[in-house]
């Protein structure tokens, strides 16, 4: 297999195993701010206890997250050094801005948060809970801008020729605020609210089967559903603000992901369909004129153009797989709206807890954001090709010189091994978590700590 093909499956393998961890962080450290804060005003130590059981998941994925995620950084140096040197004043500045305005704050407040149950004073504590959310939300903001700048580069010249050239910024908040960075982080952060609330919804619903933590999983269950609620309609605004950033910026991918072969001034949207590529035909359900509706063109007057449109060199490969990735995601996006305004529908009835079989569909729809994160992200991704920088430069010239397939494909061996390690730890870990459940006895040890000297925020 040719050594591209290789780095870019261990680059895509690396990331979608990280990708697991840092959405979930953002979702949970959401639902135990919202906790804390119900804590705080009601005094019901029920609260307490769920933000305490939540805190000890979100530690779990936290830890992970980081550990999968340093891998990446070596990656473009071994693999990557021509895209590396290209991006590396962009992506310098934004994960050194990650570094320092977001990771610093995170993990800085994440021992209090941690441990400092029984140490500090509620308010204190729960500060400290905000300000790891805060960290991890803006952890994804330098991310999603460095990745943005790649689909929709702004605020850069480039300096030197050939193999020496690269990107320098000449507008730095130009380079941030790039034509489609606010609106995929927008869908990333609405992405990650949703895998923590229906991680916890799955918690819930998996006890209230089991009728364990009855009261306390019914509370948690009603908190997590409003905010999967939300944000599962607000997630099908933001995916609709996308799609008009991609098909303004980048047409063929817009192609890709609706199978468009020919130019249209009616182009509909498929419902769901197949992509015989030889052929170039797409056959499915379709939804006639709604793709111009949707991204604001004229029917009859305005073009969307097809793949043919493009040149073969600068239009996606791989159809199908992108057209099935983007529908499943938008798919999942939709049950992800009827789940909860059905469950809300029973809740309004008064008869949520007496539906098993909805809980034991809320059980296993953990897996759901998370399909839909993993691919949203490679239809985005592959929908990019051939560039690896949006028109600037290709996935193809950006691969480092002197490493060779035969060392790319052991690393991915050895990266294999030791994630399936770490992500069958994570299980197990979890499991325990889980089947040990919230622990009655913490808000009694938290209730009659003693008092500390040390300062007057500690009691």
């Amino acid at each position: 297999m040719e050594v591209e093909i290789l780095a870019r499956l261990q680059f895509a393998f690396t990331v979608a195993f990280h990708y697991i961890y840092p959405p979930l962080s953002i979702g949970l450290g959401l639902l135990m701010v919202i906790f804390e804060a119900l804590f705080l005003r009601t005094r019901n130590p029920q609260y307490e206890q769920l933000a305490r059981f939540y805190t000890r998941i979100f530690g779990l994925t936290f830890g992970i997250g980081v550990a999968t995620g340093i891998v990446m950084e070596f990656e473009f140096g071994t693999n990557w050094a021509v895209y590396s040197r290209y991006v590396g004043d962009v992506f310098g500045s934004a994960l050194a801005a990650e570094g320092i305005f977001a990771f610093a704050m995170e993990s800085g407040f994440l021992g209090l948060l941690l441990f400092g149950w029984n140490r500090v004073k509620p308010w204190v504590h729960f500060l400290a809970t905000v300000m790891v959310l805060i960290g991890s939300m803006f952890s994804a903001v330098w991310i999603v801008v460095a990745n943005s700048w790649q689909q929709t580069p702004a605020g850069f010249h480039v300096v030197g020729e050939g193999i020496n050239a690269r990107a320098e910024i000449t507008d730095f908040w130009a380079m941030v605020f790039n034509p489609s960075s606010v609106d995929r982080l927008w869908h990333v952060w609405n992405g990650s609210f949703l895998a923590g609330a229906f991680l916890v919804l799955s918690i819930s619903a998996f006890y209230l089967i089991k009728n364990k933590h009855v009261a306390l999983s019914r509370k948690a269950f009603k908190i997590a559903l409003v905010v999967a609620t939300f944000f599962s309609l607000l997630q099908a605004f933001s995916g609709h603000s996308s799609a008009n950033v991609v098909a303004e910026y980048q047409p063929a991918k817009l192609a890709a992901l609706e199978g468009q072969y020919e130019d249209s001034d009616d182009a509909g949207i498929m419902i769901l369909g197949w992509v015989d590529e030889e052929a170039q035909k797409t056959t499915g359900i379709e939804i006639p004129s709604l793709l111009h509706l949707m991204t604001n063109k004229e029917i009859g007057q305005d073009t969307i153009h097809g793949l043919n449109h493009f040149p073969a060199d600068q239009r996606p490969e791989r159809i199908n797989a992108i057209f099935q990735f983007y529908h499943i995601m938008v798919g999942i996006g939709f049950s992800l709206i009827g789940l909860t305004l059905l469950a809300l529908f029973f809740w309004w009835r008064g008869k949520l807890f007496e539906q098993k079989w909805l809980l034991r569909i809320f059980v296993f729809s953990v897996l759901l954001p998370q399909i839909a994160n993993q691919f949203g992200w490679f239809s985005a991704e592959m929908g990019r090709q051939p560039w690896v920088v949006y028109g600037l430069l290709r996935t193809s010239n950006a691969l480092s010189e002197a490493v060779t397939a035969e060392q790319v494909l052991f690393s991915i061996i050895l990266f294999f091994v030791v994630y399936a390690f770490l992500f069958l730890l994570f299980l197990y870990l979890l499991n325990r978590k889980i089947q040990h459940g919230p622990d009655e006895a913490e808000k009694v040890e938290y209730s009659d700590a003693p008092k500390r000297t040390i300062s007057g925020i500690i009691k």
